[in-house]
């Protein structure tokens, strides 16, 4: 499945200012994602474009976070079997899926709770007969509009009928620089060359792309071969995603690099954004933007948009607050990777579902977080992965299991 993170990628929902002593003195704010398989809101494009975000208010009247970007799971089906994604190789209809007419009644709610960027995800959104008619539908509406396929089914004409629809930016997935490393983590041969070919069609098409890896301990030493890759391939963005154990990917737990590697990563990704002018991204990974504060106070660098781009205004985790998943069957979540039911839209309007979920509320208030993610002076651009804490301790609000940071107000 995939996640034009929003085109994970950044949108600002909220102005959070906390100058504490352990966290310099700079705008905290959120953003996030669009991923190519990946369940979340995963999968996860951008809107990366400063002139979106800041275009869009923060809060709804009643003070309730604006939602920026929505990861809807269109189909469940999918042509593939990625080790780390929820759908399986299963081409016709999941049951309960949405008719046209209901897809089309939920769009229209979207807007009354923000002016969200929708990704239109699965399983694999090709896969779905009348994805253009639902696309064209809320493109029409003034909603910026992102995809995430795999890769392996655009053709020529599938492309042309995504920048038909208003298709503005797709996410693809590359696990691998080479066939045999991506295939193999993808489950099917052929893979890397069929998503290659795939973007081919969208740059013919004149349709931006973004692309997608997801860490792991196999394919961590190859970073930087991907990301050559994809600055090849002529991509707008690299997001990298930090692989959650969640469904599928719970059989991948081995694969989960360590709390001390997750952070040395994240601290090569901030060096290594000095070296692009490609737009990079962290994701699922929270804990970038205290790293990203802490090496530029230590720069004496401020952190602003003329230095970070859209990333000084960026949240961590957005789950609940600018952001949510909506699956193949109306349930509303967090994330694609956080299976905490927050309500069903077929039995709750969407924006009351927004507006007033438990669990939205919860992760909207910061003395509802546990451990040290509840004292420390980077909640408010961080949040740490509520997924990652669910699936490694049984509880949505515990201490990011991954993080090595220890707040000077945490009791241990």
């Amino acid at each position: 499945m995939s996640h034009p993170s929003s085109p994970h990628h950044p949108i600002n929902t909220q102005d959070h200012s906390e100058k504490t002593q352990d966290s310099p003195k700079c705008p905290h704010a959120h953003g996030n994602q669009a991923h190519n398989s990946h369940p979340h809101g995963q999968a996860h494009p951008h809107a990366q474009h400063s002139h979106l975000a800041g275009s869009q208010a923060k809060t709804l009247e009643d003070g309730t976070p604006a939602l920026r970007l929505i990861a809807w799971e269109v189909t469940r089906s999918c042509n593939l079997a990625c080790k780390h994604c929820r759908a399986e190789a299963h081409r016709e209809p999941y049951p309960g899926e949405f008719d046209t007419a209901e897809a089309k009644a939920l769009i229209d709610t979207f807007k009354q709770v923000g002016n969200p960027i929708i990704i239109f995800t699965g399983g694999e959104p090709m896969l779905r007969p009348d994805i253009y008619e639902l696309i064209s539908y809320a493109n029409n509406q003034g909603l910026r509009c992102v995809m995430a396929p795999n890769g392996t089914l655009i053709t020529p004409e599938t492309a042309q009928k995504m920048k038909a629809a208003g298709v503005q930016r797709c996410s693809i997935s590359i696990d691998g620089p080479d066939a045999q490393s991506h295939d193999e983590f993808r489950g099917e041969k052929g893979a890397f060359e069929q998503a290659l070919r795939g973007i081919s069609y969208l740059k013919e098409a004149g349709i931006e792309f973004q692309i997608n890896s997801t860490v792991t301990k196999n394919n961590l030493a190859n970073f930087k071969d991907i990301f050559h890759l994809a600055d090849k391939l002529g991509a707008v963005a690299w997001h990298i995603f930090l692989l959650v154990p969640m469904g599928r990917a719970a059989g991948l737990a081995d694969q989960v690099i360590t709390p001390t590697e997750y952070e040395s990563v994240l601290n090569w990704f901030y060096d290594f954004r000095k070296q692009t002018k490609m737009h990079l991204k962290a994701t699922c990974a929270p804990h970038y933007y205290r790293i990203m504060r802490q090496r530029a106070k230590e720069e004496d660098v401020e952190v602003n948009a003329e230095n970070f781009g859209m990333d000084a205004f960026t949240r961590g985790c957005l789950g609940g607050t600018g952001f949510c998943f909506i699956s193949h069957t109306g349930q509303v979540q967090p994330c694609g990777y956080l299976e905490l039911d927050c309500g069903n839209v077929r039995k709750t309007p969407f924006p009351e579902i927004w507006r007033n979920s438990k669990h939205f509320k919860e992760f909207r208030t910061p003395a509802d977080y546990k451990g040290k993610c509840g004292v420390c002076g980077y909640h408010r651009v961080c949040g740490g992965c509520r997924a990652r804490a669910y699936s490694m301790s049984g509880d949505h609000l515990a201490a990011e299991p991954l993080c090595t940071y220890v707040p000077p107000r945490h009791k241990l």
